[in-house]
């Protein structure tokens, strides 16, 4: 009888011995959608972080994950074509960069769980039901964009000697985001004694220029714009064209100052797409969407570049450099 039960142990051990090896290898991998207004050069640096943050919770692109990029290279209006393809290919969940993207992809579905990178008043634009209790299929992260936009311009009074009349690019048209932040900037240039000139500005090449124009001949004496990835997407020539314009500039995030850009005031979003990784590995794993908090931006950096100070000719006080967490020299 003894040998019997010995028998019937080892055959199960046997049987998975005669398993060809990749069979017992074989595991479901994941297709993460990740949406963005801008394009691919723009995300380079926060998607480098969520990927390595992925790769610490054991998520390995290529191996149990896989992700399917979609750019709308910074014509905002293809973001309902392209949240409807993710959702054709039947991902497992959906990854957006901004309140924006959010909107696309909760129009495109309501069962896909949607992980918000960053997003500004996701309760206010009818996203989720409350910040501890989200309910449906999106969660994710708050960057409260509205709030720092009036720091923003805060910083460029203290930080521009005489300063009474600032540029604001804006997106052309109305859009949710925009009306968000443009309803806390308007009382708070008023608060602050400040002009605020804004001023319509298409994302190509001619357009730019264009607003740089009109913002000189409105005789601005700074300029900032409005939190939106499709002004991520054209840092580059909007740094170039502040310097050209020797018009002292505050950004929303510090990959303008990376670019050359004379200051950044905004959350540290390398830190919440790190996030962001911890709420796709929660939903792998059978989390559900409804039951994960939304969590608010808890990192921001003040940034400051003088030697883009230096080339416009701006000495920027003491009392300011002091409140930065990074000056670069």
């Amino acid at each position: 009888m003894r040998k019997i039960l010995i028998r019937l142990a080892l055959c199960p051990l046997l049987f998975a011995l005669c398993v060809p090896a990749e069979a017992q290898q074989t595991g479901k991998i994941f297709r993460i959608g990740f949406l963005d207004a801008s394009t691919a050069s723009a995300n380079a640096v926060l998607l480098d972080a969520f990927r390595q943050e992925l790769k610490k919770l054991g998520w390995i692109e290529g191996k149990n994950i896989a992700i399917e990029y979609r750019f709308a290279e910074q014509k905002p209006e293809r973001l309902p074509e392209l949240a409807a393809d993710l959702v054709r290919l039947k991902v497992d969940l959906i990854v957006v960069s901004g309140l924006t993207m959010a909107l696309a992809a909760k129009k495109a579905t309501t069962t896909i769980p949607i992980v918000m990178a960053t997003s500004a008043d996701p309760v206010g634009a009818g996203l989720i039901a409350s910040l501890a209790r989200p309910g449906g299929n999106v969660t994710g992260l708050s960057s409260l964009p509205d709030e720092l936009g009036t720091k923003r311009l805060e910083i460029l009074k203290d930080a521009v000697p005489k300063l009474s009349r600032v540029g604001l690019l804006r997106p052309p048209g109305a859009s949710t985001i925009t009306d968000f932040q443009l309803k806390e900037l308007r009382p708070a240039a008023v608060a602050l004694k400040l002009k605020l000139e804004e001023i319509d500005t298409q994302l190509d090449a001619k357009g730019l220029e264009s607003a740089f124009q009109t913002a000189k001949q409105k005789q601005v004496g700074a300029i900032m714009t409005i939190a939106v990835r499709t002004f991520s997407g054209e840092r580059k020539p909007i740094v170039e064209l502040a310097g050209k314009y020797r018009l002292p500039a505050i950004y929303p995030g510090k990959e303008f100052v990376d670019d050359g850009g004379l200051m950044s005031y905004g959350v540290d979003y390398e830190d919440l797409y790190r996030r962001a990784a911890g709420y796709v590995d929660k939903i792998l794993k059978g989390a559900k969407p409804a039951d994960l908090p939304v969590q608010q931006a808890t990192k921001f950096e003040f940034v400051i570049n003088l030697k883009a100070a230096k080339q416009i000719g701006l000495t920027i006080p003491a009392r300011v450099l002091e409140r930065a967490n990074q000056v670069i020299k």
